[in-house]
């Protein structure tokens, strides 16, 4: 028989020597730096905890991969920048993905089937009928692993509590909802006039940079519905663990509602939140608005000036509550903006209030931008909402599997503070020559490398770390 030889790709000569390329350089990978996010699971068990929030109901005289193996796998893609489950068909047969897996069988020589031999890890096909499972057991002979969602919310803040070894005397809690644009006939597609396309409208909440609620939503709806739920779910532990601690939420406009506000109340969580301008609000602040306006005319730069008055609404509001109102004008004219909060005026004034709790929400919108953008979590494009939200859960499952390597591994390091993206590019992106022996699997990592001591500073700050996992 006849050798086939791989295709030559002949590029433009470098002085006298030829230029040449072809994919016949083996096991190379170009993940290697995904090992340290492998050292982070070994260490927070992130993956192994959402992991086990699944059941599986299959034969396991008839299976390969458990579901571990197969979360993992989704998981760890994700992190590294491969979005579609299409591209697993290539990636099943990395060998450097199989070691995060934990696959021993590196490279497949064991699969049952011949056509799999040469594969460690699992297909398109198989990690799609892990997301298409329904919420209610069926005998669908293909679909047979169920996921548990109230135990994947309940990890979210068990990881946020336990990544703190001593309670904090105050944590904020920023709600938002963004869009996810629809570009199918999925399950609960509705247009969303303000965003002005077909979207489903999920649910964030954030502490800091820790992830502690992503539920997907569709678009029919007010943007603070459901919220009350999640800060049950969410309060409850927080408080059970640390039950001194000062709990304040944090939101724009969207969630000024009577209920939320009287839901804080009741349970002793502070709230700082948007409140629409209306023309009572405006007269309220008229001088402080003219004075500004004065002041810009004869500086030419922005002016700003607060006030603060107790108000309430014509009739859905329960009673009169403090609001700080910001008297600005810009170049483009006057900006006035208000917001409403249970702060005591004895404790914080009205400016530090807006410009130092109010204004910091903003981080938490870079976090979502973070995980709709760098981690896919807009990838919601099979039929059922259910289906989505798993999706949605792997793409968050990968934002927090990649900062804990913020936090831990990164740590005083020069992308301590880097975005996801950054850290894939700089960090996870190394190319590496891989070699199995008996005793060892190498990577041989590229020797132009452009930053090894951060790699070096991020395992070494690894290594000062207890392993949860064996």
């Amino acid at each position: 028989m006849t050798e086939c030889k791989p295709e030559q790709f002949q590029f433009h000569r470098l002085g006298n020597r030829e230029v040449v390329a072809q994919f016949d350089g083996g096991d190379i990978t170009t993940d290697a730096g995904g090992l340290l996010l492998r050292e982070v699971e070994q260490r927070t068990g992130i993956i192994g905890k959402f992991a086990a929030c699944f059941r599986d109901y299959r034969d396991s005289r008839f299976i390969e991969f458990t579901v571990e193996e197969l979360v993992a796998q989704r998981v760890y893609g994700i992190a590294l920048g491969y979005e579609d489950l299409n591209d697993h068909d290539r990636l099943r047969s990395d060998p450097a993905l199989a070691v995060m897996v934990g696959k021993e069988d590196l490279k497949g020589e064991h699969r049952r089937l011949d056509e799999d031999r040469g594969k460690a890890l699992a297909g398109k096909s198989t990690l799609n009928r892990l997301e298409l499972g329904s919420a209610a057991f069926s005998i669908d002979r293909y679909k047979k692993i169920r996921r548990d969602d109230e135990a994947i919310d309940r990890i979210f803040v068990d990881h946020f509590l336990q990544a703190h070894d001593e309670p904090p005397s105050q944590i904020i809690l920023d709600a938002d909802a963004t869009d996810d644009p629809l570009h199918g006939n999925q399950e609960g597609k509705f247009f969303h006039g303000y965003y002005g396309h077909y979207c489903y409208l999920p649910l964030y909440i954030f502490c800091g940079e820790f992830l502690l609620c992503a539920r997907l939503r569709p678009s029919n709806i007010d943007a603070s519905a459901g919220v009350i739920d999640e800060l049950k779910r969410i309060v409850g532990p927080i408080r059970q663990k640390w039950p001194k601690v000062k709990i304040v939420l944090r939101g724009d406009s969207s969630f000024c509602r009577e209920d939320i506000l009287a839901w804080c109340e009741g349970n002793g969580v502070d709230y700082v939140i948007g409140l629409a301008k209306n023309a009572v609000l405006i007269r309220e602040i008229d001088k402080e608005l003219k004075k500004a306006q004065r002041k810009f005319q004869k500086t030419g730069k922005a002016a700003r000036l607060y006030k603060e008055f107790q108000y309430t609404t014509q009739d859905s509001w329960s009673r009169k509550r403090r609001v700080i109102g910001k008297a600005e004008h810009l170049e483009k004219g006057s900006n006035p903006r208000f917001v409403v909060t249970s702060l005591s005026s004895r404790q914080l004034g009205g400016r530090y209030i807006y410009e130092h709790i109010y204004c910091a929400r903003g981080e938490m919108e870079n976090r979502i931008k973070e995980q709709q953008l760098g981690l896919f979590a807009d990838r919601t494009s099979t039929a059922t909402m259910y289906a989505n939200q798993l999706r949605l859960y792997f793409s968050s499952v990968g934002y927090i599997l990649l900062h804990d390597t913020r936090r831990l591994a990164l740590k005083g390091t020069a992308l301590a503070n880097a975005q996801c993206t950054t850290i894939r590019l700089k960090l996870l992106k190394i190319g590496a020559q891989l070699q199995v022996t008996v005793r060892r699997v190498w990577f041989r990592m590229a020797s132009g490398y452009a930053y090894t001591d951060v790699f070096a500073d991020a395992f070494a700050n690894l290594q000062k770390l207890a392993v949860m996992r064996c």
